[in-house]
């Protein structure tokens, strides 16, 4: 097999996804080395202990599941098919869930940014300056868009145009399009100024402009001088800024938002507002049969359709 072969078959993978499957890989190595256990191939009951060792130490399930993963796709890679056997890593997995959420340390996700939330953020964004201009296009863009951190980290200027109708953005590749096809986003405008995503996205190309810089990322690093970086803003500054607004805003709660605050937030919004589930569906890159969308769109049904309304009490 060819060098470029090679390269081409790595690259069919995320980048994201093999960050996070190399480092979960290395600290399986590392606790087989240190329990005397073999890494590769991997029996069901190293497997099933490794699972215990991290539900001990508090790991979410989602990570677990991911470490498992990890493992799985190293094995194939070696070549080792349908091993290892997962069952009993299974289990204990699914115990270590209903011994979590027994504790009261179930999942819990980021609360959604409501409008009028969105509108407390911006608020404190002083638009005046280079970063409360950028932080303001990240927080309305990121949420008109529906946006995952990623997709927003990604953006580049030439991937926003502008038109009579409002804004075209285009999405390279998105975590429900790993063949990078590629997603066109129709962005009307807002009907307030502080939070038209079409008058803040020409406000900071202006700025931009004035300092001469015309293509690359659309969220940049500003620092504390003001100064504008060629670097682009990456997906964990992204949620980074999120956290750092709501805590500026004294949000309740502000050390729980993240950038999927504006994702959950805008399917939430525009339910509330009538659009139908497979609209919100298509506009925000999910499934239309999404468990995820269903989630937000239950959390409006229970109040909107409850059984109590009308009762008198």
């Amino acid at each position: 097999m060819s060098d470029r072969t090679r390269s081409r078959l790595a690259d069919a993978v995320p980048a994201n996804t093999r960050r996070a499957y190399t480092r979960q890989w290395e600290q399986w190595e590392q606790w087989c080395a240190s329990t005397g256990r073999t890494a590769l191939p991997a029996t069901a009951e190293s497997l099933a202990e490794y699972v215990t060792m991290l539900a001990d130490d508090n790991l979410s399930p989602s990570s677990v599941e991911q470490a498992m993963a990890a493992i799985r796709t190293a094995h194939r890679a070696a070549g080792y098919a349908g091993q290892p056997d997962t069952t009993a890593a299974q289990m204990i997995l699914r115990t270590a869930r209903r011994e979590r959420s027994a504790s009261g340390r179930g999942a819990r996700q980021a609360p959604p940014i409501t409008v009028d939330i969105l509108r407390r953020m911006i608020e404190i964004c002083d638009p005046g300056t280079a970063s409360g201009l950028r932080d303001r296009v990240l927080l309305v863009v990121g949420f008109a868009l529906m946006g995952r951190r990623s997709e927003i980290a990604a953006l580049r200027l030439d991937d926003v145009v502008e038109t009579e109708d409002g804004l075209l953005i285009t999405i390279r590749q998105s975590k429900t399009d790993q063949d990078a096809a590629g997603r066109t986003v129709a962005i009307p405008p807002g009907q307030h100024a502080d939070t038209d995503p079409v008058r803040l996205v020409r406000a900071w190309r202006r700025l931009l402009s004035e300092h001469d810089i015309t293509e690359g990322p659309l969220l940049r690093r500003v620092d504390q001088h003001q100064y504008i970086h060629d670097a682009g803003l990456s997906g964990t500054a992204i949620n980074e800024a999120v956290r750092r607004l709501a805590i500026r805003a004294e949000l309740p709660g502000a050390e729980t938002y993240t950038a999927h605050s504006l994702r959950s937030g805008a399917a939430t919004a525009a339910y509330r507002a009538g659009a139908p589930v497979s609209t919100i569906a298509r506009h925000g890159r999910w499934s239309p049969s999404s468990p995820v969308v269903l989630g937000y769109i239950r959390a409006v049904d229970q109040w909107t359709d409850n059984a109590l309304t009308g009762v008198g009490l």
